[in-house]
């Protein structure tokens, strides 16, 4: 029988294949700016300058390789377009579309040398944000009907969270923490210094504002009980077994969050989401994700 959770707006996320919104330019241009310097070097892209007539056009196609959640289009494009404005993308397939080897994603037509020069970074972030995509709705099918969601961690790449963390909702998971300045999460360090459970809490409580949120990581019953008894918002239950688990979702009592941790992947996240946890919390979506293979293919019709 399916264990239904209830979980607070704040932490749910559209399923995969739901429309995401897409993140403002701003956010993104940087980062391909930055990838296209980085890959045309000193000297610009020796190899297409030297083959590709200045005039040449081309229309070539983004094409899947194999199954996934398609995302990371919106900087595919403007890797192609900041090479050249005059690049033209059609777009067959949207962040968020599950997709099947042989699916057409786009169509590209313009300045040859455009497209060439702007073709690996425009692939590797596609791949790898489809790649985050796809690994984040495994989890997600595989859980679907418990009522529990599947979250990122801030175990991101530098400089890539915002769009890593825009792949996981892209793939039907809930972000967590951005920054360390987005809510308060005690974790076994800040309790060995703090010394104990309840002080950590206390001066946490004491030093943010009213309207930060307060999570405890746990690995015992023990720090768990203390924990509620001091009014924590979210727990989050550390390498727990299943069975620990179950008791501890039955002494929360609904009075907490409850996020579980530790190790979790597609095969072991059922047997998690049945203990009535509102939440699972996965590292490798976002360092450890397969990129998902796109590729892009000469169009010869």
């Amino acid at each position: 029988m399916s264990i239904i959770n209830e979980v607070p707006a704040q932490y749910i996320a559209a399923g995969a294949g739901t429309a995401i919104p897409p993140l403002p330019a701003v956010i993104i241009e940087p980062l391909v700016r930055d990838a296209l310097r980085e890959d045309l070097g000193r000297a610009g892209d020796l190899t297409t300058d030297a083959i590709v007539p200045v005039a040449a056009r081309t229309r070539m196609r983004l094409v899947a390789r194999q199954e996934g959640v398609l995302a990371g289009l919106d900087l595919a494009r403007l890797a192609f377009q900041l090479m050249d404005p005059a690049v033209q993308m059609l777009v067959r397939r949207e962040d968020g579309a599950r997709l099947a080897p042989g699916d057409e994603i786009a169509v590209l037509e313009g300045p040859a040398r455009a497209i060439l020069s702007a073709e690996r970074t425009a692939l590797n972030f596609l791949c790898h944000l489809s790649g985050v995509a796809s690994a984040t709705a495994s989890i997600a099918d595989a859980i679907r009907g418990y009522g529990t969601r599947v979250s990122c961690t801030r175990k991101t790449m530098p400089g890539l969270r915002a769009i890593q963390k825009y792949a996981v909702r892209v793939g039907g998971g809930s972000n967590h923490r951005y920054g360390l300045d987005d809510a308060v999460l005690i974790k076994d360090n800040h309790i060995a210094v703090a010394g104990s459970v309840g002080a950590a809490i206390l001066r946490a409580r004491a030093g943010v504002g009213h309207l930060v949120r307060i999570e405890l990581e746990v690995d015992t019953l023990a720090q768990l009980e203390e924990g509620l008894d001091l009014g924590i918002d979210a727990v989050l239950l550390d390498n727990m077994p299943v069975d620990m688990l179950r008791e501890a979702v039955r002494i929360v009592a609904g009075r907490a969050v409850t996020e579980a941790s530790g190790r979790i992947t597609p095969a072991s996240a059922p047997a998690v989401a049945q203990t009535g946890v509102n939440l699972i919390a996965v590292g490798w979506l976002t360092h450890s994700a397969p990129v998902l293979d796109i590729g892009l293919d000469a169009d010869h019709a």
